[in-house]
């Protein structure tokens, strides 16, 4: 198969296999989803899940949030790791919406990416799963099977988003990104897969003998 022909391969397979695509991480507004993405840094969603119904049953809005104090936050919010940076940016992000924005969670790239502790691909996942605008987040799953995939050459993130925003059309990004992460954790995970075990990896590359080894982020 050609790039092409891989793509439209993959698009296929996985809207098969994952038809749905519930948001991984447990929020009830578009404040509570930047924050608890803000929390996925270097943690897993499971356990910012665990954490996120605690902090908000405190603060589910931008004032609330801004009237806890920092060790309030960091000790709730402790088990999701870099706790003294991530309360300190979540105690002064709600400061700020409530300065600037009237308490509500832009709706920018560029206004996203100036707050405390948000980085790109964090303003990416608001983006998408707040507020429906087409972005393709990358994470660890989808820089790995983009390079297994040969959509990418995986020499850092910001270059896989290019390469698949090339690749893929840009009404599918929203659910594909999601669809890509789910598969890579379940099918085509870092030890599971080299490259030529998946069905994915099997169907679009048959001959493929040596193992990938993929560049991390």
């Amino acid at each position: 198969m050609n790039k092409k022909q891989r793509a439209l391969f993959i698009l296929n397979y996985l809207e098969k296999l994952y038809p749905n695509t519930p948001i991984p991480l447990k929020h009830n507004n578009k404040f509570e989803l930047l924050v608890a993405v803000l929390l996925s840094a270097q943690c897993t969603d499971k356990r910012v899940n665990k954490v996120t119904p605690l902090l908000f049953k405190k603060a589910n809005n931008p004032l609330k949030m801004s009237k806890l104090s920092e060790k309030t936050i960091y000790k709730i919010i402790r088990p999701c790791g870099l706790a003294p940076k991530k309360s300190n940016a979540i105690k002064r992000l709600s400061k700020i919406l409530m300065d600037d924005y009237n308490g509500e969670v832009p709706k920018t790239f560029s206004d996203l990416e100036t707050l405390p502790g948000v980085g790109h691909k964090t303003a990416s996942v608001v983006m998408s799963q707040g507020y429906g605008i087409p972005a393709f987040p990358i994470d660890t799953h989808i820089h790995r099977l983009a390079q297994r995939w040969k959509f990418t050459n995986g020499n850092n993130v910001k270059q896989t988003e290019i390469d698949l925003k090339r690749v893929f059309p840009k009404q599918k990004w929203n659910k594909l990104h999601l669809q890509i992460i789910f598969y890579g954790r379940e099918y085509c995970t870092a030890r599971g897969c080299n490259g030529t075990k998946c069905k994915i990896c099997k169907a679009c590359f048959p001959n493929r003998k040596k193992s990938i080894i993929t560049k991390k982020q």
